[in-house]
């Protein structure tokens, strides 16, 4: 995901609150920018940040307004679930004839999403900038069981859906040779 959606608009922002605040959304970008003000930035730390900060927008328009220590990984999926309407991935569903094509041949209805990938990169960059600005690992709610379970669930669905497998990659080991017929002593990796 290379940039978050600004989230002052809103085609449905009776379900979730988000309204316009531009007076919120330039505190949070003047008190990250002093800090990230001394040294160059990289890109990774150019997206947290932005991240970070509509995020914080996010709970800020949340209805009631949410702070940050009482935010839990519920609101966390509602905000997965909020950026939802601004992806560009089709997932198809079961009754769509194009259901697991990789590359289908026609278009059809089915909704865009935002990319499993983008949701876990997102998830990444925000469980760390909840320590950064001070917020203990045992309680971040980026880390919470229900949102990795949420991004396998996404995983799972969309490499069904696209026909695209999401395959662990494998450390490679060296392999040490034995005669054959003779097993490795026990404890001994392969």
């Amino acid at each position: 995901m290379d940039s978050l959606p600004e989230l002052t608009e809103s085609s449905n922002s009776e379900n979730t609150g988000i309204t316009d605040s531009s007076t919120t959304n330039n505190t949070l970008v003047a008190a990250s920018s002093s800090s990230a003000a001394s040294a160059p930035s990289s890109r990774y730390e150019n997206q947290k940040r932005r991240d970070w900060n509509t995020f914080g927008q996010y709970l800020m328009n949340h209805r009631p307004p949410l702070s940050l220590s009482r935010c839990s990984g519920a609101h966390v999926l509602e905000f997965l679930r909020y950026l939802d309407q601004f992806g560009k991935t089709k997932v198809h569903t079961p009754i769509c004839p194009f259901y697991g094509l990789p590359n289908p041949p026609a278009p059809c209805p089915c909704p865009l999403r935002q990319a499993w990938g983008s949701l876990d990169a997102l998830i990444g960059r925000l469980r760390a900038a909840f320590e950064e600005n001070g917020g203990q690992p045992e309680v971040n709610p980026f880390g919470a069981r229900a949102v990795r379970l949420y991004l396998r669930e996404v995983r799972d669905l969309q490499s069904k859906a696209r026909g695209v497998s999401y395959e662990k990659k494998k450390r490679k080991r060296s392999r040490q040779q034995f005669p054959p017929g003779q097993l490795p002593p026990p404890g001994a990796s392969q």
